[in-house]
């Protein structure tokens, strides 16, 4: 008989979280901080996230704020060798950062539709890539990738952003059969509304909450720290069996 118990600690472990500035990517590093990780910061802007890093430091974790904006390979690759160069490997990815210009199908830009797959699939991919390089070499790693239930149901004026979600969603089957032999998980987490700053203009709109709450069998918005607990599970060990699969976090909103 086995007597072990699930092990949800994440102590030696290193993660990086991309976008992690604010909102659910601030959520992961400090959940992944508290459950015993080492955290990369992966930062459009380098200079913001001090305060963040202040409060992995006084959890006594190590931290490093990194470069990184991920439509630029440059950014990407570096801020990857920068994190192995200052903590000697990297266990943990966790791809957060995502934009969703919303607009009707029949008026989007070309300039919105190749930034929002720019950011969202190549940039998600490539960050992916250099990451798992270093992963192949461990011969170990956890990928979770933030995807959304916008990849599982139509959102009105959203048809890029589900587009690219619902990639995401296959993408992350697709590397998950392929890096399996190397042992990375990689899975994701696709979460309903969830209160942020990037959604925090349409929940103003008071018709607009309502239709959301509405969808949601569980009557309420999320909150980041909900998305974060699915993060650390899958990158613990209790999840070592759990590979390819997308974690729907939407209050039971496509379970009807």
């Amino acid at each position: 008989m086995n007597n072990k118990f699930p092990d949800f600690r994440l102590d030696g472990k290193i993660a990086l979280i991309t976008g992690a500035a604010r909102g659910i990517g601030n959520a992961c590093a400090l959940a992944l901080a508290n459950a015993g990780a080492d955290i990369a910061l992966g930062l459009r802007d380098s200079e913001t996230g001090k305060e963040l890093a202040e409060k992995i430091e006084s959890m006594g974790r190590r931290v490093i704020r990194l470069q990184m904006d991920i439509s630029s390979l440059d950014e990407i690759n570096t801020a990857i060798d920068d994190t192995v160069k200052h903590f000697g490997r990297l266990d943990i990815l966790v791809n957060n950062v995502g934009v969703a210009p919303e607009s009707a199908a029949e008026n989007i830009s070309e300039k919105n539709f190749d930034y929002t797959l720019n950011v969202n699939l190549k940039g998600t991919f490539f960050v992916t890539q250099a990451a798992g390089k270093v992963m192949i070499k461990q011969k170990s790693g956890r990928i979770i990738n933030i995807s959304s239930q916008a990849g599982f149901v139509a959102l009105e004026e959203e048809s890029v952003y589900c587009m690219t979600k619902a990639a995401i969603n296959h993408l992350t089957r697709c590397l998950a059969v392929e890096w399996a032999q190397y042992n990375i998980a990689v899975n994701a987490v696709a979460p309903t509304f969830i209160f942020t700053p990037g959604t925090a203009g349409y929940l103003k709109d008071k018709k607009s909450k309502e239709n959301v709450i509405a969808n949601i069998p569980l009557g309420r918005i999320g909150e980041p720290v909900e998305v974060a607990g699915a993060v650390v599970f899958l990158a613990s060990s209790a999840a070592s069996m759990i590979t390819g699969e997308v974690m729907l976090i939407d209050g039971g909103w496509t379970a009807k």
